[in-house]
């Protein structure tokens, strides 16, 4: 069974942590530290008042239509994961360092950064996709044209590049740009299909990697990079953004399964309809092996969207990605307690769980 074996092999020296339950994220946590904080969320947005404002400042544009299109998204609705991500990193790699409670500058910039390349990464994605929705409201490609969006994500792409040079590091510089190259390369790995399934499997991984995770993985890298020396600190950095990165992209894939559209804010079995077989497609495809000429034809045929939807949720596929979602987040976890404890270090841990428990 390719699948199983190679998820096997991938997860085989995680230990069973989060199998069958993972309790959702209490509203008061006690953290191994000591310290007690009320969620991660608040405890991150210390550091991000003012982030869209901020974002807009950096959005210099005198054109009233291309100002509008680029600050579309920056509308303080999104849930700022990234950036939330970032400080909290960045707290936890100071305080691991020399005890210092404060984020640079510096770091600070780095998830202004990571916003203005997801947004402007979701911006290109809708008009590759012929998205309609997002966030619960009309994608900027419907509102203004295709040829307008392309633009408009170029821009805030540009915004960000400039917003980094800032920062004057070229260390910090070169590790946000493998981001800028992994995202281009992630959306031709989602072109393209394979035929062997262990193959499959792989590609499925790998581009999940560069579309989702690359982001978050190199923005903890960059933040400890500013606040650290220590390039041991640098890859637990990495590693655990990452894993939750790879985890969160692979809950979505869930969640396009398991919910509905208005709880989503976009239309559910959207990757179906754009002919993609994701996690539970990919499992459900080991208990109906007539699956497999569907994805081969990227669900084309009339009836092909509802008929492999049927099939995964009577398989056991929603089950297994969910459960090597935890196991990613195991290795997220396992990664960040290498820190010395923290707020933030503990934050970072109850975030893991947020992953695999939030329903949007």
């Amino acid at each position: 069974m390719p699948y199983f074996n190679l998820v096997k092999s991938l997860t085989s020296a995680f230990p069973n942590r989060f199998h069958h339950s993972t309790s959702a994220a209490c509203c008061h946590s006690r953290t191994q530290s000591g310290e007690q904080y009320s969620d991660p969320f608040k405890l991150g947005w210390r550091d991000l008042n003012g982030l869209y404002e901020d974002i807009r400042k950096e959005l210099l544009i005198s054109t009233t239509e291309l100002k509008e299109m680029s600050e579309y998204y920056f509308d303080g609705k999104g849930k700022a994961f990234r950036p939330i991500i970032v400080v909290l990193m960045a707290r936890a790699c100071n305080i691991h360092h020399n005890n210092s409670r404060d984020v640079q500058a510096s770091q600070r910039s780095i998830a202004l950064v990571a916003e203005m390349i997801h947004t402007a990464s979701l911006v290109h994605d809708d008009v590759i996709d012929d998205a309609s929705s997002r966030r619960g409201k009309h994608t900027v490609n419907k509102i203004w044209g295709e040829k307008k969006a392309v633009l408009a994500g170029d821009l805030i792409l540009s915004a960000a590049s400039i917003a980094l040079a800032r920062i004057g590091n070229t260390t910090v510089i070169s590790i946000l740009t493998q981001v800028i190259e992994d995202l281009v390369r992630g959306e031709f790995l989602q072109l393209g299909s394979k035929e062997n399934e262990t193959e499959r499997f792989a590609h499925y991984l790998e581009k999940t990697f560069k579309k989702t995770a690359s982001l978050i993985a190199n923005s903890c890298k960059a933040v400890s990079v500013l606040g650290c020396p220590d390039p041991v600190v640098h890859e637990i950095a990495y590693q655990y953004g990452k894993n939750v990165g790879i985890a969160f992209q692979l809950i979505d894939d869930v969640l396009d399964f398991t919910l509905c559209s208005d709880q989503m804010g976009k239309p559910t079995s959207a990757d179906l309809k754009l002919g993609l077989a994701t996690g539970p497609v990919l499992f459900a495809c080991q208990q109906f092996p007539e699956m497999n000429a569907m994805i081969m034809r990227r669900f084309s045929l009339p009836g092909d969207v509802d008929r492999a939807r049927q099939y995964v949720l009577q398989s056991d596929g929603v089950q297994q990605t969910t459960y090597l979602a935890q196991r990613y987040c195991h290795e997220a976890v396992r990664e960040i307690s290498k820190l010395r404890p923290s707020p933030e270090r503990d934050a970072l841990i109850q975030l893991s769980e947020i992953v695999l428990t939030r329903e949007k």
